[in-house]
């Protein structure tokens, strides 16, 4: 009698560890592992995949099943000890004291230690013994479910079930893989830059219109040539008396062609024929829209306006993808523009400079959700129009303001401080 106890009893433990170690192994099997073994035909991890597809009913069924195993196995040792000791309270005690013991140590921290070492070789081993306890005990899971679910929302907690959207989980693993040393900063930059694209809109990531190389359609066809030829561009906006008044765009290529044609005599150039249609966007557009827009039509430069139809600035798909993948440069590109580093880590700054652009030059991380460019955020920051001398600190970076035309920020200087304790937005000297 004695011994069939402690053999139920040891049974009964091994039981409980395999469901401690099943719920482990199965909740930290990787999704995308599993998905790709039942592509190549692995029927194991298809059951783990149905399994993960109701969390709910896979928790509560390994749950069931290990409570009521714990819960035999103490009272059979409770059993097992008055047999020993007699009836009185030394058996409970040393009943407690063991169980607690061999529940802890055989039961839990054994089996979850050995599951969460190796994840998705355990979660394909068990799922199909789960899948057959699920299938048996699930009318009962269910029951326990519509009661748990009743008490969260009495207590006030509503959409207890819903799950971490998918790209926040992906952003979440390429974070930590890199906090680890898993991955370079080029690398995490590419991931994290495609996931990016959603929250972006062409305002963000275009050339702002002060940098845009524009060509005067009312010059003459060989000084406009010579212009074309001279810029680093292969597409140029042509404008007629107002900047804002763009009549086509000069593509290199139709160019040399029109030339090529023509032979020598530039003066006698029909530029009128050669140029194409303008494409005008609102800066509102989404990033990830207008990137299937430029597949779609096959063009690769657009001119960006405002709601009141007046010019903004263009963007190119070379624009979006190196949101994607950082700077795209050949031998006619030039470092970012308007950024220039200093030899004690400063740099001085047009005030024109995208925060993005500076950020991703100097691998900095000022804030860009206030304001676009680097003039735009000290001015949103300080609440006012400063004056050349001034100095700002906030997010960890000074901004010392060097030049102002007008009512434009024209040249700042800036550095990371090493002092946290400076307060944001807080001016540290005025001229």
């Amino acid at each position: 009698m004695i011994i069939g106890t402690a053999i139920a009893i040891i049974f009964l433990l091994a039981l409980s560890g395999f469901f401690s170690g099943s719920e482990t192994s199965l909740t930290a099997a990787s999704r995308s592992r599993m998905h790709s073994l039942e592509k190549e035909g692995d029927p194991r991890a298809a059951a783990v995949n149905q399994l993960l597809g109701d969390k709910e009913g896979l928790i509560g069924a390994i749950l069931l099943g290990n409570n009521l195993v714990n819960i035999l196995a103490t009272a059979l040792a409770s059993n097992l000890f008055i047999a020993l000791f007699g009836p009185g309270g030394l058996a409970t005690v040393v009943a407690t004291a063991v169980m607690t013991v061999l529940v802890l140590v055989f039961a839990e921290v054994l089996p979850k230690t050995y599951a969460i070492t190796r994840p998705d070789d355990m979660a394909r081993s068990v799922a199909r013994p789960i899948s057959w306890l699920k299938l048996t005990v699930g009318w009962l899971v269910v029951a326990v479910q519509a009661v748990v679910n009743v008490t969260l929302r009495i207590v006030g907690v509503k959409d207890a079930g819903a799950a971490v959207p998918f790209d926040e989980e992906i952003r979440g693993v390429v974070d930590f893989a890199h906090s680890e040393g898993g991955m370079e900063d080029a690398d995490r930059h590419r991931l994290v830059g495609a996931l990016d694209l959603k929250d972006l809109t062409v305002e963000d990531v275009m050339i702002h219109r002060k940098n845009i190389n524009m060509l005067d359609a009312d010059l003459g066809p060989r000084e406009l040539v010579m212009q074309a030829l001279a810029s680093p561009h292969t597409r140029l906006p042509l404008y007629r008396g107002d900047q804002d008044e763009i009549i086509g765009i000069l593509h290199a290529k139709d160019l040399l062609r029109a030339i090529a044609a023509q032979g020598t005599d530039l003066d006698d150039l029909d530029l009128e024929e050669i140029i194409r249609e303008p494409w005008f966007i609102p800066e509102t557009t989404p990033v990830q829209d207008q990137l299937d827009q430029f597949l779609s039509k096959r063009s690769h430069f657009a001119l960006v306006v405002d709601e009141y139809g007046a010019l903004q600035g263009l963007v190119t798909l070379e624009d979006i993808l190196e949101e994607i993948v950082g700077d795209i440069r050949d031998e006619h590109d030039v470092a970012v523009q308007g950024v220039r580093p200093q030899p004690d880590g400063s740099v001085n700054v047009d005030g024109w400079v995208p925060i993005r652009d500076l950020n991703r030059a100097r691998g900095w991380d000022l804030p860009d959700e206030g304001a676009v460019t680097v003039a735009g955020l000290v001015i949103h920051e300080a609440q006012t129009i400063p004056e050349p001398g001034q100095c700002f600190v906030f997010h960890g970076y000074q901004f010392d303001v060097l030049r102002r035309m007008r009512n434009q920020i024209t040249g700042l200087k800036v550095r990371p401080i090493e002092d946290e304790e400076e307060t944001e937005s807080e001016v540290l000297a005025v001229k």
